[in-house]
């Protein structure tokens, strides 16, 4: 599952705020007994892998120029919840990367 989300802010600022704040989506997984991975193999690339549930959600988030990508691969058991999900991204995201 793909899910672009559009900004307007330098790459360094996109970078900055999800280095800063990417410890907070364990909040947002429903339970509250999430585990969140983040890394960073590159500048422009963030890694992370959720688990919750029993299951592992493992995915990427690529940051380009006038958007960031979030690539995030579901087990079957969670592909009914890809339209959730990718509201869920699509809100959460635009609300970090929008202007202050």
């Amino acid at each position: 599952m793909r899910v672009p989300i559009p900004h307007s802010l330098p790459k360094e600022e996109v970078r900055r705020r999800l280095r800063e704040r990417s410890h907070e989506l364990a909040d947002h997984i429903p339970g509250g007994m999430a585990e969140v991975e983040t890394g960073w193999p590159s500048e422009d690339r963030m890694t992370l892998s959720v688990g919750a549930m029993g299951q592992t959600v493992a995915g990427f988030v690529e940051i380009e120029d006038a958007r960031v990508v979030v690539d995030l691969t579901l087990p079957a058991a969670l592909s009914f919840f890809e339209p959730i999900v990718k509201g869920a991204l699509q809100q959460k995201g635009q609300k970090l990367l929008g202007p202050v």
